[in-house]
């Protein structure tokens, strides 16, 4: 909402980028290719992008960096792109949907990745405009995520460089939940330690670790969720930006997206079965130590009674004069704790 907030009192469409500053420098790279040729190269402005050469099947242009509102402005005015197009493209915390236009489809996804050293997911933005003969991606930042992708096309390995543009936007969008289950292997470690940190020598700072897997669940969540949403709606709308020799491939990562929701949802039934089993096995502590002190304070009760009686200083007191009165009474207590602690036993209270 902060982020968001930077646009108040602004109209529809205006370029204002949400997002954090990840890179200094604008980079396009520009990648064209046909089942029997293939080019790719790092153009300095996206002019040199347009117009689309017809001699190459697909045109891939990637920008890298989305804070330099020149070079999004000048692309939405090259291939048509709407402003609030241009708009949810600047915006980094746009959930992931779809929309159809004349020229083209506008796609925004979330990509997922973990980081190692704070132990968290991170989350990148990436829109897809897919036209008729090209696609354009938009990153927040210069890591190249889609390398394997570049590689098998400059290999000519599998159908790549033999389809459409659509199936170079369901390659990038696969690459995408394969990042997803990444995030799911690692979640799915932390509970099993976090199971048997429970199990074997539950401390403090365990329930700190859960609420933190917790919340990382639910960011993967909030991502996935709405991903299956856009699989299924570009599964059954007929566009002639999608045609029908993808579908069978959109409809696989159609379940992939499920089995990752699936996945997730069974992650956080977990994740919460261990909240109740740490707040379980601390009330049984405390249970514990709550009966050890009653059994404690009703052994001292009678105990006390018997002190009690004879710490009134009375002057005529018959007991007070017996020679053996002192180790009499001592013997009688211990008597009494003793019987006491048997009782117990017997019920099986200790």
């Amino acid at each position: 909402m902060k982020k968001l907030s930077r646009k108040t009192g602004m109209q529809p469409g205006s370029l204002v980028f949400t997002g954090k500053k990840k890179t200094e420098r604008v980079k396009i790279n520009l990648i064209q290719y046909n089942g029997d040729a293939f080019s790719e190269k790092i153009v300095s402005e996206i002019g040199h992008c347009y117009p689309v050469n017809n001699m190459y099947n697909v045109t891939w242009i990637d920008i890298k960096a989305l804070h330099d509102l020149k070079t999004i402005e000048t692309t939405g005015k090259l291939f048509g792109i709407h402003p609030l197009v241009l708009e949810d493209i600047l915006n980094t915390d746009q959930r992931p949907k779809i929309e159809y236009f004349d020229k083209h489809v506008f796609i925004v996804l979330k990509l997922l990745s973990y980081n190692e050293r704070i132990e968290r997911i991170d989350v990148e933005q990436i829109s897809l405009i897919v036209g008729r003969n090209y696609v354009i991606t938009f990153q927040e930042n210069d890591e190249d995520i889609f390398d394997n992708l570049r590689e098998r096309m400059r290999t000519n390995k599998g159908s790549l460089r033999l389809s459409g543009a659509d199936y170079l936007a369901y390659a990038l969008m696969d690459t995408i939940v394969d990042y997803y289950y990444i995030i799911l292997e690692k979640i799915g470690q932390h509970i099993e330690d976090y199971e048997d940190r429970l199990l074997n020598d539950p401390d403090s700072e365990l329930l700190k670790d859960i609420y933190i897997v917790k919340r990382e669940s639910l960011v993967l969540n909030k991502s996935v969720w709405p991903l299956r949403e856009v699989v299924t709606k570009l599964d059954r709308v007929d566009t002639p930006y999608f045609t029908n020799s993808t579908k069978p491939f959109i409809r696989d990562l159609q379940d992939h997206s499920t089995i990752v929701i699936e996945t997730a949802e069974s992650y956080m039934e977990m994740i919460s079965n261990l909240i109740e089993l740490y707040l379980s096995i601390g009330n049984k502590r405390l249970n514990e130590v709550m009966k050890i002190l009653t059994i404690i304070s009703t052994i001292f009760i009678p105990l006390t009674f018997i002190v009690g009686i004879y710490g009134m200083n009375f002057k005529y007191m018959p007991e007070i004069e017996w020679k053996w009165g002192y180790f009499i009474i001592l013997g009688v207590m211990a008597l009494i704790g003793l019987g006491m602690i048997l009782f117990f036993r017997r019920k099986r209270w200790l």
